[in-house]
């Protein structure tokens, strides 16, 4: 086969496009891989329905995993964890691509590289047209971390590891210590899921869980969640967990305004507030800069990950994926053709997640 079938999105309100594409060799450092899988992340459906932009025509989806089908010829023989890496290895890799030289990635910030690419974000070019999930192949570059996957991690376990796994691993570092914490987490998607059984497997003594779906809230407690509530329901509770002091930390993960505002005022003094879904334009919030001096509060922001967090993930996955339902998040699965329908199923808030996958990978 020297071309591949890519899903070309050409923006907001745009008919997805079917494409064959040209097969690229792979050379020097570069990898190409067979996609088996791809999830619908939140942020595709934000580039999807006009909340963020991104360069077009670009081919979409960051939540991959692939089996190695070629390898350039000065690809090193093992992957980010030090493990052998060879042709039909299945795969997962971070999301951005890295130069490892310039001024972020010198002071530890690889995914805001000056030189980056973005799986699924960059706009076609030639022969650098495969980048994307939407696609039965993708071209990994020179700088892009790779994570060789355990061969009992499920598809739908592993799909979301190098987006909504990954991040939320980077998000508990930045909070620090988890031990006998006491732990909000507003939102419970994938990430707000993920979290909940992250922090009980680190040793969250409390992990209340927020949402405003009740079906959401509902699947709380069988991912680590020791309450699930709606946020009417949160400030007594929050009163009656923490001695009326607040939470240690807070994991704002919505990306709702009202949800910050909400986390602010119960957050505890010397807590930390880490910000993670807000990756769209919203209202702009109001704060008496005061407050956060005099509370002593910590607030984080984090965007994306570094490759560590993207091992600590895969890592995670491998030990507790069974002790949490997280199969059951990716609940329907449609072929490239009908990318579309994808789209149109993961706007329903009842879907977690929704994957698509090429016909060769069932």
């Amino acid at each position: 086969m020297n071309t591949s079938l890519g899903v070309i999105f050409h923006g907001p309100g745009q008919d997805l496009e079917l494409r064959r594409i040209p097969l690229p060799e792979p050379a020097g450092t570069e990898i190409l891989v067979r996609v088996l899988g791809c999830t619908v992340c939140g942020s595709d459906l934000h580039t999807f329905d006009g909340r963020r932009e991104t360069p077009t025509p670009t081919i979409l989806g960051h939540e991959i995993v692939g089996e190695v089908e070629a390898l350039g010829d000065a690809v090193a023989g093992v992957d980010l964890a030090g493990r052998p890496l060879r042709v039909g290895d299945r795969v997962t890799w971070s999301i951005v691509a890295h130069c490892g030289s310039c001024f972020y990635c010198r002071r530890g910030l690889p995914q805001k590289c000056l030189q980056m690419l973005k799986y699924g974000h960059e706009a076609l070019a030639p022969g650098r047209e495969l980048l994307g999930g939407l696609a039965e192949h993708c071209l990994l570059v020179p700088g892009t971390a790779v994570v060789r996957l355990p061969a009992s991690l499920p598809l739908p376990v592993a799909c979301p590891a190098n987006c909504a796994t990954a991040t939320v691993a980077a998000a508990i570092a930045a909070a620090g210590e988890m031990r006998d914490a006491t732990v909000c987490v507003f939102g419970l998607g994938m990430l707000g899921l993920t979290a909940s059984a992250m922090l009980r497997a680190k040793g969250a003594a409390h992990v209340v869980g927020v949402d405003v779906n009740e079906r959401r809230v509902a699947r709380g407690d069988t991912f680590g969640a020791t309450h699930a509530v709606r946020p009417d329901e949160l400030a007594p509770l929050a009163l009656s967990l923490t001695e009326g002091q607040g939470f240690d930390v807070i994991l704002e993960l919505s990306g709702k305004t009202p949800a910050f505002a909400c986390g602010w005022n119960l957050v505890r003094l010397g807590g930390t507030l880490v910000l993670v879904g807000s990756v769209f334009p919203a209202e702009p919030v109001a704060m008496h800069l005061e407050a956060i001096v005099r509370r002593n509060v910590t607030i984080r922001g984090i965007h994306n990950y570094a490759p560590k967090d993207l091992v600590n993930a895969v890592e995670f996955l491998a030990e507790h994926h069974e002790a949490f339902p997280f199969a059951s998040l990716v609940d329907a699965w449609f072929p490239l053709e009908h990318a579309a329908e994808a789209f149109a199923c993961s706007h329903d808030p009842e879907h977690i997640r929704v994957g698509v996958r090429p016909r060769w990978a069932g």
